[in-house]
């Protein structure tokens, strides 16, 4: 094993010496890195209808953040279902899918419809789930995705029809499936002495049912699932340029079936660029809570922000995790919507002075980045800021956060497929340009060793 683990590390360090490419060749050959051009504006690569962001004014100047859902202002959204005292995850994703808000009656429907779903097949748990656990539980969902292939007889069909009843069924099975797959690796893979499967109950809504799974008890308090539902609407959907749902429109644009185009999303969001950021932003605040001796002297708080900015605090890495986002500015509106009704949970669990230690950074973090930095562009809270600390709150455990990030989105992503179906003709292929110069063919006896000491 050693040998092999010194040639791997050997082969390792070839990839790297020979991968390296110019990053003035990316400039000559005006190369959009990450689909991003040198003022940081997304390329436009396709149109859609499903939702827009917007973060400048028509003459280019940063301004509040809005986010449309099917031309809806998500807050307008909120605050009618808020209002009215009811759920709003169901109704959203009813929204997304089909572009036009249900009645009364046609909500009932659709619910009904979701609730249709809930069961996953016969042995599934124990046969995949349970398996193999996961110390990831993304990994977990994206297997468990690709095997739902195999119990579909229409898995390959992308007629509209059959796709949307995948989607359907998708969207309300994934909590069964994050939180299924919690339970297997917290019982064979951490050591807990307790291991329980709570069936989802049809007359719950969504949230509901994952804090009823979640809890061994089944317990929750109103105000826990009103949160926990209005975190799942602000995640549901983003543009369609965010990495998981333009993966989705690439790969459901090859002709692929829906299992592998959904699996396909979930490994992108997995990634702490995307999905896992509001693990990073829940990490940074317990070493600032260890850090800081009094979290109402605004002038520690401000001096350890400080600090994670020149690479002296936390994880060394410059950067104050939940703050900035690469489109909003001067805000980002699901962290607005989400703030004032943080502090009504918080009050609840008996954790107003952590909420004060999160308020307080928000606030102090842009000031302490435009200081730092020279930055005159605005800064911001984005979603992940305040999302970490909720789940906290929630007795939710730091592996389901992602995962619920998932829950959320593969409404998104459902109707982004749905989309490029309906609209797409042609699979989506960027252009790489090659800048290896060509080389003369030597034989056996006339190479050299590549790597040094052979």
């Amino acid at each position: 094993m050693e040998n092999t683990n010194g040639t791997l590390l050997r082969w390792a360090a070839l990839c790297e010496r020979e991968g390296v490419i110019d990053k003035e060749l990316y400039t000559r050959y005006q190369v959009n890195r990450g689909l991003r051009d040198l003022n940081g504006n997304g390329v436009l690569t396709g149109l859609t209808e499903i939702s827009e962001i917007v973060a400048k004014t028509p003459d280019g100047e940063p301004c509040d953040g809005q986010l449309y859902y099917r031309g809806y202002s998500i807050e307008e959204l909120i605050r009618g279902f808020v209002q009215e005292n009811r759920f709003g995850y169901e109704e959203i994703v009813y929204l997304l899918l089909f572009g036009e808000l249900p009645d009364g009656a046609e909500l009932a429907r659709f619910r009904e419809a979701l609730a249709g779903y809930l069961q996953l097949p016969n042995s599934f748990v124990r046969d995949v789930i349970m398996k193999a656990p996961s110390v990831d539980l993304m990994n977990s969902m994206s297997r468990s995705v690709l095997t739902l292939y195999a119990y579909d007889e229409n898995a390959n069909d992308t007629s509209i029809p059959n796709v949307l009843r995948q989607s359907l069924q998708l969207i309300a099975q994934f909590p069964q499936l994050a939180l299924y797959g919690y339970q297997s690796y917290a019982y064979y893979r951490r050591g807990e002495s307790s291991f329980f499967i709570h069936d989802p109950r049809p007359e719950l809504s969504m949230a509901e049912n994952i804090l009823h799974m979640l809890r061994i008890d089944g317990q929750y308090t109103p105000l826990e699932a009103r949160i926990l539902d209005l975190a799942l609407v602000i995640h549901a959907e983003h543009g369609g340029g965010n990495n998981s749902s333009f993966t989705t429109h690439v790969v459901t644009s090859s002709g692929t079936d829906t299992y592998s185009a959904i699996s396909a999303a979930l490994g992108s969001l997995k990634g702490p660029k995307h999905g896992g950021a509001n693990v990073q932003v829940s990490h940074m605040f317990e070493d600032m809570k260890a850090s800081v001796r009094d979290w109402e002297d605004e002038d520690e708080v401000r001096a350890y922000l400080r600090k994670l900015l020149r690479k002296e605090a936390f994880d060394r890495s410059g950067l104050i995790y939940g703050i900035g986002h690469a489109i909003y500015s001067k805000s980002d509106p699901r962290a607005r919507i989400f703030k004032r009704f943080v502090e009504q949970l918080a009050v609840e669990k008996g954790a107003e002075k952590q909420y004060r230690l999160y308020a307080a950074a928000e606030r102090l973090a842009p000031e302490v980045i435009m200081a730092e930095r020279k930055m005159f562009k605005g800064v911001s809270a984005n979603v992940d800021f305040y999302s970490g600390f909720v789940y906290q709150l929630l007795g939710i455990p730091e592996e389901l956060f992602t995962p619920l990030f998932a829950i959320a989105r593969v409404s998104g992503w459902c109707a982004h497929r749905l989309e490029e179906l309906i609209n797409g003709n042609k699979i989506i292929r960027p252009a790489y340009k090659a800048v290896l110069p060509r080389r003369v063919y030597r034989g056996m006896a006339e190479r050299q060793p590549v790597l040094a000491g052979e």
